[in-house]
């Protein structure tokens, strides 16, 4: 779509001044602080031209004008300015993150508060994904007489914890072999995946200690079975919506509230329509209910596998340069410490 840049100027001054105000903006409020060097009937009839191209709309009650969904994605796309993250939004991002957590669970959850907060809108974050999910190591540590909780690292970092019987007679030396052939047989296989002949040659190696082996496997069939409903929503600051002009509305506000508790449609509003952060703006969102609302998201990965996303939704007032930059660098700084081992695995 090509404008002059007098209207794209226009066009800039009306997102960026909705987005402040939450007002319709007419012709005068530009001319006054914006300062385009045009008189305000120029600006109207410029107005006129940008309203004929479907950028900007009318509310039927007021004489002001608002961004339309192509509008906001024509700011998006051509007019805004990128924004760095301020050094200390970096703090609170950095220093948050790399707190003394257990498992990549409580990550999330934190991710999820801490965006929230940082961008005074609705977070969503996409656990990872539990089913699909891969051996990747195996520990066992003691816990009592005739029992130790097997540990399981998967490759998408998800840990699981689970107590197994072992019988007393089994020594520190036999749980070490066992988690050593398991980790060589079994690395980057779902339970699955394991041929016949791999488990025969675990059973061989590994004679003495068959009853472990049947337990743990008992354990690791239901730990790496592929039930998606392990894949987790987690969100934060639902109740800022309520903070938002868009949503005094009750019945709109009751609609999304309802979507909140579904995890289907929250996962739609997640899935990257292309690699890196995805804009979503308005009508582009596929379900109704999320029709006067943007969402902000991107991808975050262990190993260089995407196991999750990280998301923002607010109303399609929003201002996307904070948000963007709020979003990229939480993903970054998600991926980075998944990445150096924290959180611990146990």
């Amino acid at each position: 779509m090509e404008m002059d840049e007098r209207k794209r100027k226009i066009l800039r001054a009306i997102v960026q001044d909705y987005i402040a105000t939450a007002e319709p903006v007419g012709s005068r409020t530009i001319a006054r602080k914006f300062d385009l060097g045009v008189s305000p009937a120029t600006i109207r009839n410029e107005m006129s031209d940008l309203e004929e191209l479907g950028l900007i709309e009318q509310p039927y009650t007021s004489a002001g004008r608002i961004p339309s969904d192509a509008g906001y994605r024509y700011f998006v796309d051509w007019l805004m300015d990128a924004q760095t993250l301020s050094n200390e939004d970096k703090e609170i991002i950095e220093r948050e993150s790399t707190k003394k957590i257990c498992e990549i669970q409580e990550v999330v959850t934190h991710t999820s508060k801490l965006l929230s907060e940082l961008t005074s809108l609705t977070s969503i974050v996409l656990g990872p994904q539990k089913g699909k999910s891969a051996f990747g190591k195996m520990h066992f540590l003691p816990y009592r007489p005739g029992q130790v909780i097997m540990v399981i690292v998967k490759e998408n970092g998800v840990v699981e914890n689970h107590i197994v019987n072992v019988g007393e007679d089994i020594t520190a030396e036999d749980l070490q072999k066992v988690a050593d052939v398991f980790n060589q047989k079994m690395k980057g296989y779902s339970l699955n995946q394991v041929k016949r002949s791999m488990l025969h040659e675990i059973y061989s190696e590994l004679s003495r200690q068959r009853r472990l082996i049947d337990n743990a496997l008992e354990m690791l069939d239901a730990i790496l079975d592929d039930n998606e409903e392990d894949e987790r929503i987690y969100l934060g600051g639902t109740l800022n919506m309520l903070n938002q002009p868009e949503f005094r509305d009750l019945d709109k506000v009751k609609s999304l509230f309802k979507v909140f508790e579904e995890n289907e449609p929250l996962k739609k509003l997640l899935l990257p329509r292309q690699e890196g952060l995805n804009v979503t703006i308005g009508g582009e969102n596929t379900l109704k209910e999320f029709r006067d609302c943007s969402v902000i998201s991107a991808t975050y990965k262990v190993n260089g596998k995407t196991i999750g996303a990280v998301g923002v939704l607010g109303p399609t007032r929003m201002d996307y340069a904070k948000v963007i930059a709020i979003v990229d660098f939480m993903t970054k700084s998600l991926t980075d410490v998944l990445a150096r081992g924290k959180p611990r695995s146990f």
